[in-house]
C-alpha cells in the first residue's frame, strides 16, 4: 500500500508540474496562517517585528519595548529606518588615502587597498572611516506598567503571556497577565511610512497603572550592537516643538542628524519625564490608541489608528497573495514542516528587513551589525530571491543605489589604475568604501548588479529595463575587463584578493574557482544586453570569454580546488572552513563547458564529507542545495538545507541563528528562498518537475508563481 502511495504521489507531483502550477490553487491564508509566531512564554531570541522595507520595530513579549535591557543579548529591539545615519563628529577629515597600502599584482602593477589598520594616524582613520556613519536607533517605545504596590513590574511578573505574529495581516497580538489583571497591546507598521500604530487594552489603564514612555538615547559607534547610547545625554537634544490635543512633536538633534517624532494620540496628553525621555498618560479608560512616525521632515500630519489598520492589512493580503507560493502540506516526510516554517517567515522577514531602497545590512533593521552598514557581496542573498518568487518589484527597490552611487565606484576603480566601476564592499549610504582587512581585496560581489539587472529584465524584458540598467551593467563589465591579466595566453583573476571563501591571503591568492565562473556569467550577461541593444559585441569581452583561466583542480584531477594557488586545499584541513565557495561555480552560476558536473560532484561529496561545519555561515546551506540540485543530488539538497548544525539554526521568529555575537542573519533566509525557488521551479535548461527534491514520493511540493533560476 505505502508503494502505491508513493508512486500516486510522484504522478501528482508530475501531472502538476505539466500544468505550470498545481491544478488547485494553493489556499494561501491557510498556507500563511498556519505557520503564524505564538509565543507562550518570554524568549528573548524570539523578540518579533512589523516593518515595510524602509522601516522596521522589534518588541518584545509586550508588544512594544518594554524590557529592551533584558533583551540585550538575544534579539535586541531595535527601531531603524533606511535614511537614518548619525557621524560623530571629528576636527580630522579622513580619506581613504590615509588608510591607503600600496599591493603588488601578478603583472608587477601596484594599485592603493583602503586597509584597516590600528596604529597612528591610519589607526584613527580607519576607525572614523569604519564607524560613520552608524545606523541610528529611533527611539524606545515602551509601557510603565506599575504593581498594586506601586513597584515597577519587571520581566518575570508577566504571566499568562500569549503572543502572536499574525503574519497574514503583519499584525503583533501581544496578550500577558499583571497580578491577575489583563493587558492586550496590538502593533503594526504603516505600510509606506516609517512608523507603527498601537491599540493598549487593558484595566490597568483606568486605575492609572499603565502608561506609555518614549525613550531617546544617542548613536552608537559600535561593530555589533542594538544601536544606541545613553551614557552621552548631553551630546543631543529632544524637544517637543508641536502640542496639540492629538497630536505631539519631538524634535531630534544628534549633531548633524535631525529628525522628528510626531505622536497621534487619542484620550491621552504627553509630557516630558526628563531629558530624552517623554512619557504618554492615556484618560481613565480601559483602552487607547497612538500613532508614531518618525521623520527626516516636520510635516504637520495626524495619522490614526484605523487608517493605518486599513492600509497594514491591505499591503499584506496583496503581498502574500501576488507572490508566489510554495506548500509543503502534502509532503510525507517529517522535515517539511519545518522546512515550510522557515520559508513562510523568511519570506516576511525578507519583506520587512530587505527590501528598502538600500542594500540591507546583515541584521537588516532589528539591530546595528558592523556599525549598521551593508556588504554588496551579501546583497544577492538577501533580495536576489524576490525576483526569483514573482516580487521583482521588492528587489528594484535598491537598484536605483547602484546608479546614485556609481560616481563613487568609478572613482574607486580610477584610484587603482582601472576603468568602468569597482563596487564597493562594506558601505553606507552614499557609496563611501570602509577599511577593511579583508573587504577591500573581496572581489565577489562586482557581478552582482549584472545578476540583478538580468533577473529584473527576465521579469520586464523591454527597452526600458535596458536603458534603465544599462550603465549600471556596462560600467560594471569595463571595470571585470580592466580588473583581469592577461599572462600566458590566459586572462586571470590575480592578487591582490581575497574570495568568498576568505581564509586566504590577499597577496597570494589567484584564480578562485567561484570568482572565475562569476567573472564568465557576468561578462556573457554584459555582452547580451549589448545584443539586446542592437550594439555590436565587445571584442574584448569576447576574448576574456573564449580565453578565461580554466578552474584549477588537484593532483588527481577529480575535485575543483578553491582557487590557482593552494594545491593543499584537500590534503590540509587547515582549509577545510569558512564558505565551501567552490560549488558556487555550479549551482550558483548555471552550468556551462567550463566546468565539470562530475568534477563538481566529486568536489561536493568532499565537501559534505569533511567540512568544519562550525566554521561555516547561513548562506553556505543554500549554496550547497543548489549546488546539489544541479548535480541532480536531491536528497543531499534537502539533507543540508536542513542540517542540525548551530550556523543553520532558525530561532521561533525564524532568523538564521549564528552564534552569541551574531543572533540574526539575514542572508541565511534569503538564501533560502533562492535555493527553494530553484529546487522547484528549476533553471533554464530544467524541464524536471521539483528538480531540487527528491522522487521518493516523500517531498510532494506544490507551487505556483516562481520563476526560474538562470
Amino acid at each position: 500500500m505505502r508503494v502505491i502511495i508513493s508512486m500516486l504521489a510522484v504522478a501528482w507531483s508530475i501531472f502538476s508540474f505539466a500544468q505550470g502550477v498545481s491544478v488547485k490553487s494553493i489556499d494561501r491564508f491557510a498556507l500563511v496562517t498556519r505557520n503564524n509566531v505564538v509565543l507562550k512564554q518570554v524568549d528573548t531570541l524570539g523578540s518579533l517585528s512589523v516593518g515595510n522595507g524602509e522601516f522596521a520595530f522589534t518588541a518584545d513579549v509586550t508588544g512594544l519595548q518594554t524590557f529592551y535591557e533584558e533583551y540585550e543579548n538575544g534579539i535586541s529591539l531595535g527601531t531603524q529606518s533606511q535614511w537614518a545615519w548619525h557621524s560623530i563628529p571629528t576636527d580630522k577629515k579622513y580619506t581613504l588615502n590615509d588608510v591607503a597600502k600600496l599591493y603588488e599584482s601578478c603583472d608587477g602593477t601596484k594599485a592603493p587597498y583602503a586597509v584597516q589598520q590600528k596604529e597612528g594616524i591610519a589607526g584613527e582613520a580607519t576607525e572614523a572611516l569604519r564607524a560613520n556613519p552608524h545606523r541610528l536607533h529611533l527611539g524606545l517605545i515602551g509601557l510603565i506598567m506599575t504593581r498594586t504596590n506601586g513597584d515597577a513590574v519587571t520581566l518575570g511578573d508577566l504571566k499568562n503571556i500569549h503572543q502572536q505574529l499574525n503574519l497574514w495581516t503583519g499584525t503583533l497580538e501581544s496578550k500577558f497577565e499583571i497580578e491577575g489583571t489583563e493587558v492586550k497591546v496590538i502593533t503594526m507598521a504603516h505600510p509606506d511610512e516609517d512608523g507603527i500604530a498601537v491599540r493598549v487594552e487593558s484595566p490597568l489603564i483606568s486605575s492609572g497603572r499603565l502608561k506609555v514612555n518614549f525613550r531617546f538615547p544617542y548613536g552608537k559607534n559600535c561593530h555589533v550592537c542594538p544601536g544606541y547610547d545613553w551614557s552621552k545625554s548631553d551630546a543631543h537634544r529632544s524637544t517637543i516643538v508641536a502640542k496639540q490635543k492629538e497630536r505631539t512633536v519631538i524634535e531630534r538633534v544628534l549633531d548633524s542628524t535631525r529628525y522628528y517624532v510626531q505622536v497621534t494620540h487619542k484620550s491621552s496628553v504627553i509630557h516630558e519625564a526628563k531629558k530624552h525621555h517623554f512619557v504618554l498618560s492615556p484618560d481613565r479608560n480601559s483602552a487607547f490608541e497612538f500613532t508614531v512616525m518618525f521623520k527626516k521632515e516636520n510635516t504637520p500630519r495626524s495619522v490614526q489608528f484605523s487608517n493605518v489598520w486599513d492600509k497594514n492589512i491591505a499591503s499584506w493580503k496583496k503581498f502574500w497573495t501576488e507572490g508566489a507560493a510554495v506548500d509543503f502540506s502534502a509532503c510525507i516526510d517529517p522535515r517539511a514542516k519545518e522546512l515550510e516554517r522557515r520559508v513562510i517567515l523568511s519570506q516576511y522577514l525578507t519583506k520587512i528587513q530587505c527590501a528598502g531602497t538600500l542594500p540591507p545590512q546583515e541584521t537588516g533593521l532589528t539591530m546595528n551589525s558592523w556599525y549598521g552598514k551593508f556588504h554588496l557581496e551579501m546583497h544577492w542573498w538577501h533580495a536576489a530571491q524576490f525576483a526569483l518568487w514573482n516580487r521583482s518589484y521588492l528587489l528594484a527597490r535598491s537598484m536605483p543605489w547602484y546608479t546614485q552611487t556609481l560616481h563613487k565606484a568609478k572613482a574607486t576603480a580610477k584610484w587603482q589604475g582601472y576603468t568602468g566601476a569597482r563596487w564597493q564592499k562594506m558601505t553606507d549610504p552614499h557609496g563611501n568604501e570602509s577599511p577593511s582587512s579583508v573587504g577591500a581585496f573581496i572581489i565577489w560581489q562586482q557581478p552582482h548588479p549584472l545578476y540583478f539587472a538580468e533577473l529584473l529584465y527576465r521579469s520586464n524584458p523591454g527597452k526600458e529595463t535596458l536603458q534603465q540598467y544599462k550603465d549600471i551593467v556596462f560600467e560594471t563589465a569595463e571595470f571585470m575587463t580592466s580588473f583581469v591579466k592577461l599572462r600566458d595566453g590566459k586572462y586571470h583573476l590575480c592578487h591582490p584578493l581575497i574570495p568568498a571563501q576568505e581564509i586566504f591571503k590577499a597577496a597570494e591568492t589567484d584564480d578562485p574557482a567561484y570568482e572565475l565562473q562569476y567573472w564568465y556569467y557576468g561578462l556573457s550577461i554584459a555582452q547580451e544586453w549589448r545584443k539586446r541593444m542592437g550594439m555590436p559585441e565587445h571584442k574584448t569581452w569576447s576574448a576574456i570569454l573564449k580565453d578565461l583561466a580554466p578552474l584549477a583542480k588537484d593532483a588527481t584531477g577529480k575535485l575543483y580546488l578553491p582557487n590557482g594557488t593552494t594545491p593543499t586545499a584537500y590534503t590540509d584541513d587547515f582549509f577545510r572552513r569558512d564558505h565551501p565557495a567552490v560549488v558556487g561555480a555550479l549551482g550558483f552560476l548555471p552550468a556551462n563547458a567550463r566546468v565539470d558536473a562530475t568534477i563538481m560532484s566529486n568536489t561536493f561529496d568532499e565537501i559534505m564529507n569533511r567540512w568544519q561545519w562550525e566554521t561555516t555561515w547561513g548562506w553556505d546551506y543554500p549554496l550547497l542545495a543548489m549546488t546539489a540540485a544541479r548535480l541532480n543530488k536531491p536528497e543531499q539538497a534537502i539533507d543540508i538545507l536542513l542540517k542540525d548544525v548551530q550556523k543553520n539554526i532558525y530561532l521561533v521568529n525564524g532568523h538564521n541563528y549564528q552564534d552569541t555575537r551574531l543572533r540574526l542573519y539575514l542572508p541565511g533566509n534569503g538564501g533560502l528562498l533562492a535555493a527553494i525557488a530553484m529546487m522547484a521551479a528549476g533553471w533554464d535548461d530544467n524541464t524536471e518537475a521539483n528538480p531540487g527534491f527528491p522522487k521518493n514520493g516523500q517531498w510532494n511540493v506544490r507551487w505556483e508563481g516562481l520563476r526560474k533560476m538562470p
